[in-house]
């Protein structure tokens, strides 16, 4: 074969060619059989291009990496991914069509770099303003993605592993930790709704029992009356009530499944203020004549119903929530005290990390915490249980001191 020169005469190699514009051409065969080409400026570009083909040919990667995007592998793990809830599934695909489709998605998955991927999640910090427990949410089905690019050929290395970790180091320190009720606000948001003069009273039940087992919202609202046995004062969490857009035509609507994990599936002892707010609900329905009127995936007899019959779900008692905060404040301010105990603003989940925070304070062993709660990752209680013994010892060591100034003060 004859050598060819370029208009420098410098030697092209096999596949390399100058086109009459002054732009470079390399042509190979792809190990799908089919021809490709790409193109350079000048001919140290063009080489530097060929180095990356080769080197993707030693290694196996696909050709098609260079044109495959991000969002064309989503498409292809929606289709085969198994062995996560429906739920899960529709909030993984909710997270990545409403954050990632139009921005890092539209990339070829052979272009995307560490640095892309960084970048993105640091502008959804901070010029979209999300938390991080967003962005886990969203880190969670990106990786997934790019981790099938991997197994796939597309890719050599998993370009947002360790990532996230990074991220939580990063912005962490700026977020608020979740805090649980202080003893005093706990008595006190038990203590009014207890009090029959209250118009909140028909929810002491269900947040007594929130309080005193630390079950999820949704394992709460799926309990059952045969789920709880109030002779031997033990309940048994054997499922999660969900709500959401199942993004099949007919909207949102319920759903039983299986606790978030297998740990999730557990048995609770009764505290007697539970076991007491049992009894309380029973009497409750049966002197207003209610009873379960719905059945959801073949489950009825729900303990916590609402006045039509129908189950309770967590937007429906994080408003009733904000409710009783409000008043409840009121009341306590219009007492004229000097420095009144109030009730921060907080949600049902917060009512799970109390019962955490009790447990820990109470020198509960970490492990029968972690059983009670349902944690699958021991990290998840520990977590918890460093914050508050550190808490704790803070306290217990601020009670010190008072107490040696006033032996000083003597």
């Amino acid at each position: 074969m004859a050598k060819r020169y370029d208009k420098k005469h410098r030697l092209l190699k096999t596949g390399e060619t100058e086109r009459a514009d002054g732009y470079y051409v390399y042509r190979w065969t792809g190990q799908d059989g089919k021809r490709r080409s790409v193109t350079a400026g000048n001919l140290e570009d063009l080489r530097r291009k060929e180095e990356e083909i080769q080197k993707d040919i030693s290694d196996g990667i696909r050709m098609d990496a260079r044109t495959v995007t991000v969002n064309d592998l989503f498409q292809l793990w929606k289709q085969l991914k198994r062995g996560i809830k429906d739920n899960t599934l529709q909030n993984y695909c909710y997270m990545y069509t409403q954050f990632v489709a139009e921005d890092i998605g539209t990339m070829p998955v052979g272009k995307l770099k560490r640095s892309d991927v960084k970048r993105f999640y640091n502008k959804m910090a901070e010029d979209r303003g999300l938390k991080i427990a967003t962005i886990d949410n969203i880190h969670s089905v990106l990786h997934q993605v790019l981790q099938m690019a991997v197994e796939d050929s597309y890719v050599r290395t998993n370009v947002s592993d360790n990532l996230l970790k990074e991220l939580k180091q990063t912005y962490h320190a700026k977020e608020k930790r979740k805090e649980a009720l202080t003893m005093p606000e706990q008595e006190l948001f038990l203590d009014f709704l207890a009090s029959e003069k209250t118009p909140y009273h028909h929810w002491y039940p269900i947040f007594t029992v929130m309080v005193g087992t630390g079950m999820r919202v949704g394992e709460i609202c799926a309990l059952r009356w045969e789920d709880i046995d109030l002779e031997k004062g033990v309940i048994s969490v054997n499922n999660t009530l969900v709500y959401y857009d199942h993004r099949d035509g007919n909207g949102c609507y319920y759903n039983i499944h299986t606790p978030k994990t297998r740990a999730g599936q557990r048995k609770i002892p009764m505290t007697d203020e539970v076991k007491e707010a049992f009894l309380a609900e029973k009497a409750y329905q049966e002197y207003n004549h209610l009873h379960c009127k719905v059945v959801v995936d073949g489950f009825t007899n729900f303990i916590f119903i609402n006045r039509f019959g129908g189950v309770q779900r967590q937007g429906t008692l994080n408003k009733a929530l904000r409710r009783i905060i409000r008043d409840c404040n009121e009341m306590q301010l219009a007492k004229g005290l000097g420095e009144p105990v109030l009730l921060p603003n907080f949600s049902c989940h917060t009512l799970r990390h109390t019962f955490t925070t009790r447990l820990v304070e109470a020198g509960v062993n970490i492990k029968v915490i972690q059983e009670l709660c349902g944690h699958a990752r021991s990290d998840v209680t520990l977590d918890v249980y460093t914050t508050v013994t550190k808490e704790l010892k803070e306290r217990e060591f601020q009670h010190f001191q008072e107490k040696m100034r006033e032996r000083r003060g003597r």
